[in-house]
């Protein structure tokens, strides 16, 4: 096995036994960047450089007998929606081509102090609109499994970087599915925390009340090593959660007999593919045979979840948005006649379509006359949702569905239909609007492709899932299996 293809704890204790160093896992992962990168078109910016000088200092400290972190010398890369000091941020938008932030995020901190090498930024959906990445400014990232078939979005950077041995692991960021559908798409984990767990400061702003910043790795142990360095309180974000953080990696422990496992029948209505139906049948059938209590039931405001999600996200958007005028920073038109013409064209030219559809969606929203009957409704219609939450979470530890009710489908398939490309979302977006988190976890194969496994567990209560999670990946073979890149 190549260093690209370890794990973080594998090559952790590589490094602690001094069987490897931090500089040449780094030259492994800037080789392997090298060979596939033009096939996956995964990164924004390459920082090789930095790394380079980041995995010396990890090779110094432990040349000098000292101890290293989980995380000290692991190559990772971060979704170009959170701000790094003197790297631009770009959100893979014409708006923010050019921006350098002046400091860093919460996590890109946490991250440093914790010894993380950065290789890049990872290229996305524009300010993270979309479930393809089709809507990058820049680049179109492909699915490392099937070079002609989307990675999801909108952290298809982040998570094809993954699977494809371009980073250890990877930062997304999920708003209604964009951590978890395009880890489902490409076989790796994909957490989202609970809404507060990790800090939102110096992520570029979609949709507020719904973003979340969480890991995406190749197995579970590495998701509870990168949620230790991640997750915690921050006075910088007024919507922290003050709670205490666990060591996750102790629910790390194969056993799950007594698990109460529900299965809302909501989620496998029509557009289920057949094929992944019967993964995740069979992935069920697992859990049971592991001593978890499977039983059915019922979440009956699911069927509202999507018209809600895409009132309340693109209101969200529009206000968020509102910034980018071409006065303080980011794009400015050239030419324009006077202030309000350049606020027109400045915005006209500097977001793509998928972003101005989402802006204008919510704009109308929000207007005079149709607040009360759009928005307003919305979040009544959200706090419904979350109730369905409250009452499956009284009866069940975790609920299951699938992550998305297809494999990951071509370029091009959906992106001329915006209804059809939400709907990759609709068993994701339910978790966001009720803050709970939910993880994504490789179950196995249709037609070749990866399937998810999406597990939905109470507020604050990683630790249940991550425990479900790593004992149904520590008794099946999914999450071992690699693309072999250029099959098309």
């Amino acid at each position: 096995m190549t260093l690209t293809e370890l794990t973080a704890h594998e090559l952790h204790d590589r490094l602690s036994r001094k069987e490897t160093s931090a500089v040449e896992i780094a030259r492994a992962f800037t080789q392997r960047i090298e060979a596939v990168e033009d096939s996956v078109q995964a990164y924004n910016l390459l920082t090789g450089e930095r790394a380079m000088a980041q995995a010396e200092a990890i090779d110094a400290k432990l040349a000098r007998g000292e101890s290293i972190g989980a995380l000290a010398g692991i190559p990772m890369a971060l979704k170009d929606n959170m701000c790094t000091e003197g790297i631009p941020t770009t959100c893979s938008s014409k708006m923010l081509q050019n921006f350098v932030p002046p400091y860093n995020a919460t996590v890109v901190e946490r991250l440093a102090e914790a010894g993380s090498v950065v290789l890049g930024k990872l290229n996305m959906d524009e300010f993270a609109m979309g479930s393809s990445t089709e809507n990058s400014a820049f680049k179109q990232t492909c699915n490392p499994w099937d070079l002609a078939r989307v990675p999801g979005g909108s952290s298809g950077g982040a998570v094809a970087s993954v699977a494809a041995d371009e980073a250890v692991f990877s930062l997304g960021s999920d708003t209604g599915g964009s951590i978890r559908q395009p880890a489902a798409f490409c076989g790796v984990v994909g957490l989202k925390p609970t809404y507060g767990y990790v800090s939102r400061y110096g992520l570029i702003a979609f949709a507020s009340s719904l973003d979340q910043i969480g890991p995406i790795t190749k197995d579970v142990t590495d998701c509870a090593l990168v949620m230790n360095t991640i997750a915690g309180h921050d006075p910088k974000d007024s919507t922290s959660a003050p709670v205490d953080t666990p060591d996750f990696t102790k629910y790390l422990v194969n056993d799950i007999k007594g698990l109460r496992v529900g299965i809302p029948q909501e989620y496998f209505g029509s557009g289920l593919e057949p094929e992944v139906a019967a993964v995740i049948k069979a992935a069920i059938a697992k859990l049971e045979e592991l001593g978890a209590i499977v039983d059915e039931c019922s979440m009956p405001h699911t069927e509202y979840a999507m018209p809600t999600y895409y009132l309340i996200a693109p209101a969200e958007c529009s206000s968020n948005l509102a910034r980018y005028d071409g006065v303080s920073y980011g794009y400015r038109t050239e030419g324009a006649t006077d202030i309000i013409n350049m606020f027109k064209k400045t915005r006209s030219e500097g977001f793509g379509p998928e972003v101005k559809r989402r802006i204008m969606l919510g704009t109308y929203a929000l207007s005079s006359g149709y607040y009360d009957a759009y928005y307003l409704k919305a979040l009544k219609v959200r706090t419904l949702i979350k109730q369905d939450f409250d009452r499956a979470f009284a009866k069940f530890d975790v609920l299951l569905s699938p992550t998305a009710p297809t494999a990951a489908f071509k370029f091009g398939e959906k992106s001329a239909n915006p209804l059809a490309m939400y709907m990759s979302d609709i068993c994701t977006v339910p978790a966001n609007l009720a803050g709970i988190p939910a993880i994504s976890v490789p179950c196995g194969f249709a037609n070749g492709l990866p399937v998810g496994m999406h597990l939905m567990g109470k507020a604050f209560d990683e630790g249940t899932l991550l425990r479900a999670s790593y004992t149904f990946e520590q008794n099946t073979e999914h999450h071992k299996a690699k693309p072999k890149l250029g099959v098309s």
